[in-house]
């Protein structure tokens, strides 16, 4: 790698210009603005596919034949594909190559959302679904580690990382428009499948090779155990609307807490982890951690089926659901997009705090608004709401890379994505059965949210309590 950039191998490069282009794109110095656009173009893209099922859900149930009880699948295979795959993702970028597994992944997003759009069943949506997960693992943790490559200067990956921030706010703000505008829900995964692919081309020439390799070879056991632990707890959640106090249920997360146990171990024994066990012992990586889970629990869990609420208690069509969703997302770009200005002067895990106490406020101040058939009394709380929520995206990202060694950023952004799409899974199926629970799903909806309000606020004394020592 240093060789490259040694005046005899740039002399070389000169003479032969026509034979080794690729070669200087793929291992030379990174291209800090390319990089910049191609992975948060990629991250916005894939937030797109992660948001599309908010507001086709009705239409994708009504055409697969989904129950009520099995939607949350629906909503749920691709946060289960994420968090599955996300912390290996982190490692395999680390030591094998960001730039390689970002493309890896960037290509089989498209091509598995594509496929998702093919789907006739319940089990093939749910399985392109979880697919799409994996691959947007890939990218996702890939990505940051690609960033805080091509901006080693702190002020530099300050910006760097809030404009990546950003555009995950971003492509959950266009995800719901995009597809409320196509004509149904396959169109919109044959689109979003096509920006894939695009943005794979794209980072073919953009994106220079980094790795941090630490020897050894990829933890297989112990991200088959954490798979199967994860697709264990969303399955007793998912089935837990039915009964909290059936077998299958109680099974399923023994099960879960048993595979959890088991990853620990084969954590603390191999030479190369998936996750480092000793980060535990740094508080900002327990900060990470836990904004990460109770931003999935609270924020995502609620929103992610708060339009499929809109659409079947208050009739409103996916589009203008979309337009009245666009105004907390929205808002949560905005404020992503400036938050950057705080970093200075308020820490990313002040900001965190600040970001669950707003979602809590906001949330709380829509309760009743459904049962009275009114939108427009939902409009404060989605706005104060969405404050909350970019400032979480804007500080996560951040927090993530210097929570953890330079050289294991990958790992760092892997492991805070994974608890949150942890929560995200656990907070959409706890949010469904809430909601259907009660025989109204006006009533529902409050219960809801007074559960998401609360996440929050727990959420915010977590991060707050992770201080560090000396």
């Amino acid at each position: 790698m240093t060789g490259l950039n040694s005046p005899a191998t740039s002399t070389a490069a000169v003479t032969t210009r026509t034979s080794v282009p690729r070669l200087k794109r793929r291992d030379g110095p990174p291209h800090p603005r390319a990089t910049l656009a191609v992975t948060s173009t990629a991250t916005a893209v894939a937030l797109m596919t992660y948001t599309a099922p908010m507001v086709t859900l009705p239409g994708t149930a009504a055409a697969l034949h989904t129950p009520l009880s099995a939607q949350a699948w629906l909503l749920n295979g691709t946060p289960l594909g994420l968090a599955a795959l996300l912390l290996i993702a982190g490692s395999l970028a680390d030591d094998y190559g960001r730039r390689r597994v970002f493309l890896t992944g960037t290509l089989t997003l498209g091509l598995t959302t594509v496929l998702g759009a093919l789907a006739t069943t319940t089990w093939q949506f749910t399985l392109a679904r979880i697919a799409q997960g994996a691959a947007s693992a890939a990218l996702l943790a890939s990505s940051l580690g690609l960033l805080v490559h091509a901006f080693p200067a702190p002020r530099g990956r300050l910006h760097a990382t809030g404009v990546w921030g950003a555009f995950v706010s971003g492509g959950i703000a266009v995800g719901p428009l995009v597809t409320g505008a196509l004509p149904n829900w396959r169109a919109a995964y044959g689109v979003l499948g096509a920006a894939a692919l695009v943005a794979a081309a794209l980072g073919t020439r953009a994106l220079s090779e980094s790795r941090a390799p630490r020897g050894g070879r990829p933890d297989v056991l112990g991200a088959l155990t954490f798979g199967l632990a994860l697709v264990a707890l969303v399955a007793a959640l998912t089935l837990g609307r039915d009964g909290w106090l059936r077998a299958p249920v109680g099974l399923l997360l023994a099960a879960a807490v048993a595979l959890l146990g088991v990853f620990a171990l084969l954590e603390h024994r191999t030479g190369t982890p998936m996750i480092d066990l000793s980060l535990l012992r740094r508080p900002r990586f327990l900060a990470s951690s836990a904004g990460g889970l109770f931003t999935g629990l609270a924020v995502i869990g609620l929103f992610s089926f708060l339009p499929a609420l809109l659409q079947q208690t208050l009739k409103m069509s996916p589009m203008t659901t979309a337009w009245l969703l666009l105004l907390w997302s929205g808002t949560g770009f905005t404020v992503a997009l400036q938050a950057k200005r705080l970093a200075g002067r308020v820490p990313p895990r002040r900001q965190l705090v600040l970001g669950f106490v707003l979602h809590a406020a906001g949330v709380l101040t829509m309760l009743g608004a459904i049962g009275s058939g009114s939108w427009i009394r939902l409009l404060p709380g989605l706005l104060v709401g969405g404050v909350g929520s970019g400032l979480l995206n804007a500080a996560l990202p951040l927090l993530s890379v210097e929570s953890v060694p330079p050289d294991r950023a990958a790992m760092g952004s892997g492991a805070q994505q994974t608890l949150r799409y942890i929560g995200s899974c656990a907070g959409v199926a706890l949010t469904i059965a809430l909601a259907t629970s009660t025989g109204s799903l006006a009533r529902g909806a409050d219960v809801a949210m007074v559960m998401s309000a609360g996440l929050a606020l727990v959420g915010a004394v977590s991060v707050g309590v992770s201080r560090e020592r000396g």
